[in-house]
């Protein structure tokens, strides 16, 4: 006769075998939206850390050179709400930029309109590394 099913308890019929939480998993996406592309280095992905670093900083940087927009937290707008929560995806570099009071100017004219989506696209990027930075310590990406 086959052996009745056992039962399982309620987070393990929850939660998949292969992923696993350690240490690792919570803080190479801490790091890694601190500091883009953090969360890859201190996983030793060298290759894909620097890649992340030098575009992530070039984007928001060159959105700030073309005096691009940086959002302040807001209740207004749905498109002032979505553009800072694009923005704050960058980390330090939103921090760093809110405290030295760069990208508060005016959009005058349109390179200031591209510049201010260079950095909300630097954010946003910024968002899927730290996704993929957390994939990869929890074993489920190689």
């Amino acid at each position: 006769m086959p052996n009745p099913p056992t039962s399982k308890s309620f987070n393990e019929t929850q939660r998949p075998a292969t992923e696993t939480e350690t240490m690792m998993s919570v803080v190479a996406p801490a790091v890694g939206w601190l500091v883009p592309g953090a969360g890859h280095l201190i996983q030793k992905r060298w290759i894909r850390g620097v890649l992340l670093l030098a575009s992530i900083f070039s984007m928001f940087l060159l959105g700030l050179a073309m005096q691009g927009r940086v959002y302040k937290p807001n209740g207004g707008d749905i498109l002032d709400i979505l553009g800072f929560i694009g923005d704050v995806g960058a980390g330090g570099l939103y921090m760093v930029a809110r405290i030295a009071g760069w990208g508060e100017g005016a959009i005058a004219h349109a390179t200031a309109d591209y510049g201010t989506k260079f950095i909300i696209v630097a954010g946003l990027l910024n968002f899927i590394a730290v996704a993929d930075a957390y994939h990869i310590a929890i074993g489920k990406k190689p």
